[in-house]
């Protein structure tokens, strides 16, 4: 099995290497038992899986910096950047990525250092058993954490309740950076949202397909503003219109 790290990246001069090596440096085995990915062999049923990856970048128009810092990372062994003549946005940065990867399983990850690839495994362990084509890594399921803005928790409590009563659900992170699919899943979704109505308009379209998201507890380490944290109250606006939108019209 081959796993896709997407990497959408703007202005990320001082995080983006430290994020590729701690990509690189996961090692992700898992033992399963039968499932999509797995057939069971031996006395008790498992098979242990290796995961192979690559790490797909795409940089946004940055101008900070970290265009000059690509090139060496783009001759890392399994490491492929491109990028965006302009700022995009998040969603346009992310579908590059789709269109770029090789995977038969795709996994969205910031650039910023706020997630951890340490939970690859935990992520990957669902779809490899069959249970779903579709995982998000939440937030707020009990894993370590480092305290959020309060008016941050309260926006996404919000979103998610939208979402949730949009579309007969019960997430309790609609807003993760961790989101992970199936090939076939990515090829259904027609991606079309070029900023902060990617999270939104993904959600909305594999729910509408019908796939139920599996979740699991993360790791969360927020950034603070001035530490390079973008997002804004005008952003939640932003979603819900894409929310609503996605839920009437496809």
């Amino acid at each position: 099995m081959k796993l896709s790290v997407l990497i959408p990246c703007y202005n990320e001069v001082e995080t983006i290497r430290e994020i590729v090596d701690q990509v690189r440096a996961v090692q992700i085995r898992l033992r399963v038992r039968d499932g999509k990915f797995a057939r069971p062999v031996g006395a008790d049923g498992m098979v242990e899986i290796v995961v192979e990856k690559e790490i797909v970048i795409v940089d946004d128009g940055s101008t900070d910096g970290t265009r000059d810092l690509l090139p060496q990372l783009g001759e890392l062994p399994g490491v492929s950047v491109h990028y965006h003549a302009r700022n995009l946005g998040k969603g346009a940065a992310v579908r590059t990525a789709i269109e770029q990867a090789t995977g038969d399983v795709m996994l969205v990850q910031d650039a910023d250092l706020e997630y951890d690839p340490r939970d690859y495994p935990t992520l990957l362990q669902p779809i490899i058993e069959g249970r779903s084509q579709v995982v998000y890594g939440s937030r707020f399921l009990g894993g370590p954490r480092k305290a959020m803005f309060f008016t941050h928790m309260v926006g996404n409590k919000l979103l998610t309740l939208f979402t949730n009563i949009l579309f007969d659900t019960i997430l309790s992170d609609m807003e993760t950076c961790y989101k992970v699919f199936t090939r076939p899943v990515a090829e259904q979704l027609r991606l079309k949202s070029h900023g902060w109505g990617f999270d939104p308009e993904i959600t909305a379209k594999i729910l509408k397909r019908g796939h139920r998201i599996y979740e699991v507890p993360i790791s969360y380490a927020g950034r603070e503003y001035n530490e390079g944290k973008k997002i804004s109250w005008r952003d939640g606006l932003t979603v819900m219109w894409t929310l609503l939108k996605y839920r009437l019209v496809e």
